[in-house]
């Protein structure tokens, strides 16, 4: 079994969709390991804000299999794949780590970029997977955190909506 870790994100109709997208990944992949939930401001774009967290699985699925079965998840909620970077979105799930792969590329980037540049994904993956090592810099994801942690992107914890057990 190798562990895994998808960001999750939304900022339309942000309880449905999140609760949507955590039972999808589930249904998939079984028992999570769920980050608490964290509400941030839109980044690159003006927007309503984001619900974002991360979860934690295992899997034997080979890496590609799992980046297109979250691809099929955010189509069958509304994500289209002409979605620009920088937009309001029903759901947006990344793979961000998968076991110490390291792959760059053009279909797939791991571990994502996104790790190192925004809380509102390092935040929720230091909670859950603090000594975890980051594949490519070597540094555990609470180490990580606490160098960003004086970001000026702010964001806080909010209580999940109450059909996510």
């Amino acid at each position: 079994m190798t562990r895994g870790y998808i960001s999750i994100g939304s900022n339309i109709n942000r309880n449905y969709f999140i609760t949507k997208g955590i039972d999808s990944i589930r249904q998939t992949f079984g028992t999570l390991a769920l980050s608490s939930l964290y509400e941030s401001e839109s980044i690159g774009f003006e927007g309503d804000p984001f619900y974002n967290l991360v979860v934690g699985f295992d899997s034997t699925l080979d890496v590609y299999v799992i980046a297109q079965v979250l691809r099929l998840i955010e189509q069958q909620y509304g994500r289209t794949a002409d979605s620009k970077k920088f937009s309001s979105r029903t759901l947006d799930l990344d793979l961000l780590v998968y076991g110490d792969l390291i792959i760059n590329d053009d279909r797939l980037q791991l571990p994502r970029r996104e790790i190192e540049r925004y809380p509102f994904v390092l935040e929720p993956l230091a909670e859950i997977a603090p000594e975890q090592i980051h594949p490519i810099l070597q540094v555990c994801y609470a180490d990580l955190w606490q160098q960003m942690a004086s970001s000026n992107q702010k964001q806080w914890r909010v209580p999940f909506p109450t059909a996510i057990p």
